[in-house]
């Protein structure tokens, strides 16, 4: 046996933890669905200043929008598509941006340590 042969799969060496003896597998990301958009359109149309930052598709979620208000509130849902996220910001004439370009912007960073401040 060599060296390399232990890590090789082989039908039922490597079982989950439930033993069906399937490998496993790539994460189950939830979908996007009415109540997500239903939120996001509640959030734009009761705050000001809303900006929203399309973030891309990572191995744990999928793509989401992230709303940040002129005070820093924000919120962040799954969305379809990017292109479904930037056709939403038009529609309710938000300023849309790709968060992997330009980040987050610093007014959700100094909200979110008021919030923690204000919890103490």
């Amino acid at each position: 046996m060599s060296l390399f042969d232990r890590f090789r799969r082989r039908p039922g060496r490597m079982r989950r933890p439930d033993g069906d003896g399937r490998g496993t597998g790539s994460t189950t990301v939830r979908a996007s669905d009415g109540a997500d958009e239903q939120h996001l359109r509640e959030f734009v149309s009761t705050r000001r200043g809303v900006e929203g930052f399309v973030e891309p598709r990572t191995a744990v979620s999928d793509v989401t929008l992230l709303l940040v208000a002129h005070d820093g509130e924000w919120t962040r849902r799954r969305v379809p598509s990017v292109k479904w996220a930037h056709t939403f910001a038009n529609k309710h004439q938000v300023p849309s941006y790709d968060a992997a370009v330009v980040g987050i912007p610093q007014r959700m960073r100094d909200y979110n340590s008021r919030q923690k401040r204000q919890e103490r």
